[in-house]
């Protein structure tokens, strides 16, 4: 991954040593931190803008942040705040379903038969609205708690549990998903 940042005015008085820590924790950290913002997006190019515009909030703020240890949540925090700007200036697009049945599953044992199911769930799990998947990404990918899932997002532990529930309510109702169960 190629990641450039471009000089504002803020970031001017930087130190050159400041820019080295921040490209080698770039370095270190970026397949990581991309694999988290495609887990919030639909599609890999978005992803890498999303992390490229948390990554010029990181660097504006290089200096002001104390503890570098913490730094992979500070950038969480950014791509989670810079995604929900982006769905608060869209339009909410929810749709309804009906109920289905859900029959009894067998666990595939073929590694082939699990890559296909993988795939499967991945997709239907991008077609969940932008809240509910950055949720069910953070609880079940990022196996995060409801509380701390919560603390990230700024909602109530209630939000994220109904909002996981309804996630995983559309998940088991999902035609594709059905069809290879």
């Amino acid at each position: 991954m190629t990641t450039s940042v471009c000089t504002t005015a803020s970031s001017a008085a930087v130190l050159p040593t400041s820019y080295a820590s921040f490209s080698s924790y770039v370095r270190a950290r970026g397949p990581v931190l991309l694999r988290t913002a495609r887990s919030l997006t639909a599609n890999p190019y978005d992803a890498e803008d999303l992390l490229q515009t948390a990554l010029a909030r990181t660097f504006v703020a290089w200096e002001r942040i104390e503890d570098h240890r913490a730094l992979d949540g500070y950038v969480r925090r950014a791509l989670l705040n810079t995604r929900t700007s982006q769905w608060r200036k869209r339009k909410v697009d929810e749709f309804s379903c009906g109920e289905l049945p859900e029959p009894a599953v067998a666990a595939p044992a073929d590694p082939a038969e699990q890559q296909v199911l993988h795939d499967v769930m991945w997709r239907a799990v991008t077609r969940l609205p932008d809240r509910q998947r950055a949720m069910v990404v953070l609880r079940y990918y990022e196996d995060l708690s409801e509380v701390q899932t919560a603390e990230v997002l700024g909602v109530s532990v209630g939000t994220v549990k109904s909002a996981v529930s309804r996630a995983l309510r559309k998940l088991r109702e999902d035609p594709e998903l059905a069809r290879v169960r």
